[in-house]
């Protein structure tokens, strides 16, 4: 898609909702309406002065407005439409050209939306009859629905991940708190005991097993197991506080998503509860100035906020405030088989949301190397290059019989915003020899001289030839040749 911000369709949508005629726009912005009619079209992109008057004309944030949303849906029709649903031959989307896509993307954004929706509705659920299928199980066995989290992440993505309310929240209990920098646990602990009336206890294992944090109302107190590390006690402590005195304000966000389903309020409070907490251990103006003074080095700025390296990680992802922007980032966590259980950040979706993301990529890697940062330039097929930092992260466990969880953690950004970043020194980012071929899955991806492809891509065949033997265990060849 082109770099060029292509903003004609929320105008229109602008226009309409405002019951304007496309000669009552035009004629306001000093432009005619055939060149007005252009723009909505998406075949003219938007001038700054233009841009400036539909500022002023409908009071809207340029910032957020200016945001091109299209490289996110385009990515997303990518995916739906390289499923083999849509690839076999006679299927309705087999035609489907790149350009459609895009003209999909940028002409009809909800629809592209809905698409997209409806697809990872339907992926879900093959996924869960095919497993069902694999464990022989009973007919009427309970079926999993989509995942009411991945609504509010996704939701949460198409929002640069940063809610203004909720680091207000977070200023305001440093400022009634009388929080010092330093020792945050200690005055969170002041905070609960003076404004909301309980007692914080660190009980021992014996008594909390595997729980972590448990609000007894009747004893009235906030119980936080022995196990957790200081940084997970001050977070653990500061999402309660967001529970119980932001409670208001967590589900009127949650109403604002427009989500529905019976997990979805209870999993969104969760969510928007973590980000407060986040929010209090790394209050918004201090730590981005940090961050770009100590240029993202992730183990000065654990140090500063008292943090563990994935809090640093996350927290980095929301630094979206206009006049005060970090670097775009998108954070993806893995497990060893490839599961993806976590993924922030922006709008971008360069990465595979779920298993099956390419072996090339550093985020694996980390299993092999505990304890060190790996860092990697990569190049996705469409020739879009990311910079990505990757580290093996672990969760404690709770004694022997219940060790603790390791993860793979990526944080990415565009090449772009690389020398930014303290581990990007020294790297040629010209060199063509610095960018890994990388790609989203080997269904998607075209590169056929790769040696770690596990399935042939789409419109694609298998070339078997017993006296041939090639990078890969076979050859493929293009549909149709």
């Amino acid at each position: 898609m082109s770099r060029k911000r292509m903003l004609g369709h929320k105008i229109r949508r602008l226009r309409r909702d405002r019951v304007l005629t496309q000669a009552q726009l035009a004629q306001q912005l000093a432009i005619s309406t055939s060149y007005l009619n252009l723009i909505e079209s998406n075949q003219r992109a938007v001038t700054v002065e233009i841009l400036l008057k539909i500022g002023a004309i409908f009071d809207v944030d340029l910032s957020s407005f200016a945001e091109d949303e299209g490289e996110r849906l385009l990515s997303g029709l990518t995916e739906v439409f390289g499923d083999p649903l849509f690839t076999q031959a006679g299927r309705a989307g087999s035609a489907l050209a790149r350009q459609d896509l895009v003209d999909l993307a940028t002409q009809a954004p909800a629809a592209a939306e809905a698409v997209i929706a409806l697809y990872r509705s339907y992926a879900e659920a093959s996924e869960t009859l095919r497993l069902l299928s694999e464990q022989d199980a009973r007919p009427d066995g309970p079926m999993r629905a989509h995942s009411p989290f991945d609504e509010i992440t996704d939701w949460a993505q198409g929002r640069e991940h940063h809610f203004a309310e909720l680091e207000e929240a977070a200023d305001e209990i440093w400022q009634v708190g009388e929080i010092e920098d330093g020792d945050p646990l200690r005055g969170l602990t002041r905070y609960v005991e003076q404004q909301l009336g309980l007692k914080v206890k660190v009980m021992p294992v014996e008594v909390m097993g595997a729980v972590r944090r448990r609000h007894d109302r009747h004893s009235r107190r906030i119980l936080l197991s022995e196990m957790l590390p200081v940084p997970s006690r001050i977070f653990q402590l500061a999402v309660q506080i967001a529970l119980l005195r932001y409670r208001p304000l967590l589900d009127e966000m949650v109403a604002r998503t427009g989500l529905t389903g019976p997990d979805t309020a209870r999993l969104g409070r969760i969510f928007f509860a973590n980000y407060l907490a986040g929010a209090v251990m790394m209050p918004y103006d201090r730590f981005w100035r940090s961050a770009t003074a100590l240029r993202y080095d992730i183990e000065l700025l654990q140090s500063r906020f008292c943090a563990s390296f994935e809090q640093v990680c996350v927290r980095l992802t929301t630094l979206q405030r206009p006049g005060a922007k970090g670097v775009p980032f998108v954070l993806i966590r893995g497990d060893k088989a490839g599961n993806v259980s976590k993924r922030l950040g922006g709008a971008h979706t360069a990465f595979a949301r779920q298993g099956g993301a390419c072996p090339r990529w550093n985020l694996y890697d980390a299993f092999r190397a505990p304890g060190k940062i790996l860092v990697q330039v990569s190049e996705m097929p469409d020739g879009m290059r990311w910079f990505s930092i990757a580290r093996l992260v672990t969760k404690p466990g709770v004694g022997f019989r219940t060790p603790g969880k390791s993860f793979a953690l990526a944080l990415a950004c565009d090449v772009a915003h690389a020398a930014s970043l303290v581990y990007a020194d020294g790297i040629n980012f010209r060199s063509d020899d610095a960018a890994v071929p990388i790609g989203l899955h080997c269904r998607l991806c075209e590169r056929l001289d790769c040696d770690q492809r596990a399935f042939p891509p789409i419109n694609h065949r298998i070339i078997v030839d017993e006296n041939l033997r090639g990078p890969n265990t076979y050859l493929f060849e293009a549909l149709g040749n």
